[in-house]
């Protein structure tokens, strides 16, 4: 028989789900190449290889075969092809803002280890999904409120969570279509840079925020009276504010997040936040004219009483903080640890940390790509994120379900 790619599911699976793949009809021992590939909505290039011998039975599964060294990874590593992935492009980011299209996996197997690769043997397709079958998707225009409402199905009232992004600005859905996939209804929130919403705002308020929360809280669909909030970056740390002073909070999961204000002031009511200072001068730029940044804000724990913290000693939401040791844009880490012992000297106990080694600031659902190095969203440089393929894949499977069932189990009490 002629060799072919089997995948398990045959067709389609959620993006963040695990996939299984074997290659049937080789010959006892056939040394091959796989390679793994897809094109962004931007149309750039993610590609990854792996070498592999097959079994004397003639089939080759990659959650029993170990790769062989050579390729993008080595080891048994069944879903390598997918965390390897990486832009053909320097520097590219993968771009994902349509979660109502697949990104096509193309799987293909070539004669020996090369290079160059050998002769084609077998190739095969399989859709990565964005929205789970049912899933709702419902664009948001409430008064000021610019965002998309993602329905879980099944059997409403579904818990409710608010999902922010970072200092990107735009309206980014990936991460709540597929919270809704696994059972939240989820509202991806656009804060500025989106259709008529500020550009380049001078400030932030939090009653829009506040909107979002009483938006959430009288649909017939999300389950009262509380929330959860999930943020990236700068979301995470808007995520803490909104904690900090508005009801109904139940649950924040903060990704790799400061806890002082950044970049735009914050006010609520009668009070502001002044954002942190930068200090330009701290950069320092490597051989490949890339900057360093994680120098270039002073530490806030060690000032008495400084203006730009996060007041999160009113927080009485339970916390959970995902932090990337090798963070070089916000030391994570170290905020998360800072601000757990406030908590603590409060005589609270509502946190928990899920530190992650070899983790830099990129930090995605399962088996998007790592960036190591992006755009500074406040300098608009070219800068170091940090953060290595194999560890941060793994940080990537780890946290996603710490994340839900921190959700689920402060979301659903009764």
């Amino acid at each position: 028989t002629a060799p072919a790619v089997r995948f398990s599911p045959a067709a389609r699976s959620l993006f963040d789900e695990p996939l299984g793949i074997a290659v049937q009809g080789l010959g006892p021992r056939q040394p091959v190449t796989l390679r793994a590939s897809l094109q962004d909505e931007a149309g750039e290039r993610f590609e990854a290889t792996a070498r592999y011998e097959a079994e004397e039975s003639g089939e080759l599964d990659l959650g029993r075969s170990p790769a062989l060294p050579g390729g993008s990874f080595c080891g048994l590593e069944p879903m390598g092809l997918l965390w390897a992935l990486q832009p053909q492009k320097p520097f590219w980011c993968m771009v994902k803002r349509d979660v109502q299209t697949p990104l096509r996996l193309l799987l293909e197997v070539f004669e020996g280890h090369g290079p160059p690769l050998g002769r084609l043997l077998a190739q095969a397709q399989h859709e990565r999904i964005f929205l789970r079958d049912g899933v709702q998707r419902v664009p948001v225009r409430e008064g000021r409120i610019r965002a998309t409402l993602f329905l879980p199905p099944g059997e409403a009232p579904f818990p409710g969570i608010i999902d922010i992004h970072g200092l990107e600005g735009g309206l980014l859905e990936y991460r709540a279509s597929l919270m809704a996939s696994h059972g939240f209804a989820t509202l991806a929130l656009a804060y500025y840079r989106y259709e008529d919403l500020p550009q380049n705002p001078t400030k932030l308020h939090l009653e829009y925020f506040e909107e979002a929360v009483n938006y959430m809280l009288q649909h017939p669909q999300v389950k009262r009276p509380k929330l959860g909030l999930l943020g990236y970056s700068k979301g995470g740390e808007l995520c803490l504010a909104m904690a900090a002073f508005l009801k109904n909070i139940a649950a924040v999961a903060s990704i790799n997040s400061p806890v002082v204000v950044t970049a735009i002031p914050l006010c609520y009511k009668d009070k502001i936040i002044p954002p942190v200072p930068l200090y330009e001068e701290r950069i320092t730029v490597n051989q490949s004219n890339v900057f360093n940044c994680s120098d270039i804000f002073d530490d806030p724990f060690r000032v008495p009483g400084h203006q730009s913290l996060i007041p999160v000693e009113k927080i009485e939401a339970n916390i959970l903080f995902i932090a990337g040791q090798d963070d070089n844009f916000v030391k994570s880490e170290y905020f998360a640890i800072e601000t757990c012992k406030r908590l603590q000297a409060q005589g609270k106990n509502n946190f928990q940390i899920l530190s992650y080694p070899g983790t830099g600031h990129s930090f995605d659902p399962p088996f998007f790509p790592l960036n190591t190095i992006g755009k500074h969203p406040i300098l608009l440089k070219r800068a170091i994120l940090g953060g290595e393929l194999k560890a941060y894949s793994k940080a990537q499977v780890q946290a996603w379900p710490k994340i839900q069932a921190f959700f689920n189990k402060y979301l659903n009490e009764k």
